[in-house]
């Protein structure tokens, strides 16, 4: 599995499967932010991996966000999300470029 730091409270990486769960785990993440939407082709169903990480003990977040058209409510909801659970948290999508760019708009709006 391979991931990409932002700081110390988020990394992203791109798509994950359930069998990822415990290595992110292991790397000490406590939480997972999903931002692709189950129908897009190719994503592994959140459910899956939200199920393996509350058996890991791991917080997990569902906010599908549609490639190339992030709202305002997706940044609203990350931005949320973020407050809410435990860092570090490990974020992604397909390539973990859309979780990188919802990252960057959550800070300018609270800056």
């Amino acid at each position: 599995m391979e991931f990409r730091k932002i700081n110390d409270d988020i990394a992203v990486s791109p798509q994950i499967g359930a069998e990822d769960v415990r290595a992110i785990a292991d790397a000490g993440f406590r939480s997972i932010v999903c931002n692709r939407p189950d129908t897009e082709d190719g994503a592994v169903p959140h459910d899956r991996v939200e199920a393996a990480a509350k058996a890991a003990g791991l917080e997990f977040r569902f906010i599908p966000v549609v490639s190339g058209a992030i709202n305002e409510q997706n940044v609203r909801d990350m931005a949320a999300a973020l407050k809410s659970l435990p860092a570090p948290v490990l974020a992604y999508c397909r390539t973990g470029g859309r979780c990188m760019n919802l990252y960057g708009l959550v800070q300018q709006t609270s800056a």
